[in-house]
């Protein structure tokens, strides 16, 4: 049976929410796999006392038949990107080789200026069994208190029993990959991305943010796929939903993809919507704005603390 959750609608500027209007809803996720075969998702039944359906990364082009299934609800696009992945079936040369040529540059400086600052004691640790991850957990903690996503944005390595629960779980099944830059004996960096199929997803990343200038968490990255690749099991990296420079630079291809609000057509709905449309333009308007003026750097340090 399909149940439906609560999940708010958020007025967000970047990853910060403002505020919420409470809203039960049936979330329709797609996979990577599921957003590149070409097949319009079905929308389950709706429940009674249910607000509507949220679907997330939905291919562009498919919007207007799912839009037509949907029966009369209110449509709102809650924000559009492309999702990224790599193409890990050929291995990590070939995969590197496609990749622009100012991106293979700054990649490879970054991991030589950053063995450089380590006095040659970079080091890269591996992790996938549960008594590994454990392992792994309690060092990325003490990295993820550090950033800037854990203290403002509360999107840090979780910590708690059911997360702990489910990485024993998918540790036992093989069903993750983990992994730690030291610089020294300085834990810098983690990068946690379980498996779905023959897909990594991009999942949970952070890095002690006195290293910013040494971009330990794209060196790990690098380092990632190259163990991936080394395996020779997976097909592809889904950097999942949104856009980001780090995305771009490293991927292979990408799918424009659209998160979608179906609601009743109720009038608390429309009024919901009809403020949420208003913030969006507003939010738009004023990242235009930043960008003219040229102020994106000093807005990300006061984004950051």
């Amino acid at each position: 049976m399909t149940t439906a959750s609560p999940l708010p609608l958020q007025f967000r500027i970047g990853a910060r929410t403002l505020m919420t209007v409470p809203r039960w809803l049936v979330r329709v996720p797609l996979s990577l796999e599921q957003a590149l075969s070409g097949r319009v998702p079905q929308l389950p039944s709706l429940p009674p006392g249910a607000d509507g359906y949220v679907v997330t990364s939905l291919p562009a082009n498919q919007m207007p038949a799912l839009v037509a299934a949907a029966e009369g609800k209110l449509v709102f696009v809650r924000q559009r990107y492309s999702r990224y992945f790599a193409d890990l079936s050929a291995g990590f040369d070939a995969w590197f080789a496609q990749l622009s040529g100012n991106a293979r540059s700054q990649l490879k400086r970054k991991r030589k200026k950053l063995a450089a600052a380590s006095g040659g004691a970079l080091h890269i640790e591996r992790f996938r069994t549960p008594d590994e991850l454990e392992r792994f957990h309690g060092v990325a903690r003490g990295i993820s208190r550090r950033t800037y996503q854990e203290r403002l944005l509360d999107a840090g390595l979780p910590e708690d029993a059911e997360f702990l629960h489910d990485m024993a779980r998918m540790g036992a099944a093989d069903e993750v990959r983990a992994w730690l830059l030291h610089i020294g004996d300085m834990p810098a960096a983690y990068l946690y991305c379980p498996v779905h199929g023959r897909d990594v997803i991009y999942e949970y990343v952070g890095h002690d943010p006195a290293c910013n200038a040494l971009s330990p968490g794209a060196v790990l990255q690098l380092e990632a796929i190259r163990d991936l690749c080394a395996e020779g099991r997976f097909a592809r990296f889904d950097f999942t939903e949104g856009e980001g420079q780090h995305k771009r630079q490293m991927a292979s291809g990408g799918v424009d993809c659209v998160d979608l609000l179906l609601l009743r057509p109720s009038l608390t709905n429309r009024v919901a919507l009809a403020a949420l449309g208003a913030f969006d333009a507003g939010v738009a308007g004023a990242k235009a704005l930043v960008e003219r003026l040229g102020l994106q750097k000093a807005v990300a340090r006061i984004r950051r603390g």
